[in-house]
């Protein structure tokens, strides 16, 4: 997707991937400016991390100008881009990366996202802010936090299920209709059910809902036996 160039830059930096001091303070996100709409532009949750505050601002940014469904959709192509892409994260962070790079690169990401619209154009600033503060290498954690606020504002709760082999249909059903009835789940949340496959875990299940983690793995029951005979010898 990107030119050779900056391939060749990013793969030439691979190995001297010592941080730069970056700046802490985020640059105001240009032209972002829009008649406030009746829908609030507080994100629905807090999160941490460089990626979460980005997604933050990026998530007030589209409430005030009232493209946020549209920026969603724009994010959720990123992420396919990723997807696609084994070599972008790496190209994202390179050190090496001159300005005329970083301009490419949004180029090509932007050609991604369809036609040009105002959420097109809000989504092509932040990519600017980005870049402008180095942290472009953190757009694909940013992609994925965008979701989890547009998630947190529609009232879904994040139900992870972690295995060691894919579950079927009826098995994902089961539990989130048991994790749905439980007090984890507030009145007027709604599931979203997602499987991940660990092989690590051996056997059992990791349950995650929202911030709560409920392990139920062979693997973690193995560490625990191994840290009992480990404290008892």
């Amino acid at each position: 997707m990107l030119s050779s160039r900056a391939t060749v830059r990013a793969s030439s930096a691979a190995g001297l991937r010592t941080s730069t001091p970056q700046r802490i303070a985020i640059a105001p996100i240009r032209n972002y400016a829009q008649p406030a709409s009746t829908r609030s532009t507080k994100p629905p949750v807090a999160l941490y991390g460089i990626d979460g505050t980005y997604a933050s601002a990026l998530y007030t940014a589209a409430a005030k100008s009232s493209t946020l469904d549209s920026t969603a959709r724009a994010l959720a192509q990123l992420s396919e881009v990723f997807k696609r892409d084994a070599k972008l994260p790496m190209i994202l962070n390179a050190p090496t990366l001159s300005g005329s790079d970083k301009s490419q690169i949004i180029a090509e990401l932007s050609k991604s996202m369809g036609g040009p619209d105002k959420a097109g154009d809000t989504v092509k600033n932040f990519l600017n802010t980005l870049a402008e503060n180095n942290r472009l290498g953190i757009l694909q954690g940013v992609c994925e936090k965008f979701e989890a606020l547009m998630g947190a504002a529609r009232g879904e709760i994040e139900l992870t299920v972690t295995s060691a082999a894919s579950l079927d249909n009826r098995t994902l059903s089961r539990l989130e209709s048991a994790v749905a009835k439980s007090e984890y789940v507030g009145p007027g949340k709604k599931l979203k059910v997602t499987n991940k496959v660990n092989p690590d875990v051996l056997g059992g299940l990791i349950v995650e809902i929202g911030d709560r983690t409920i392990d139920l793995s062979v693997s973690s029951k193995i560490a625990k036996m191994n840290k009992l005979l480990t404290d008892t010898l």
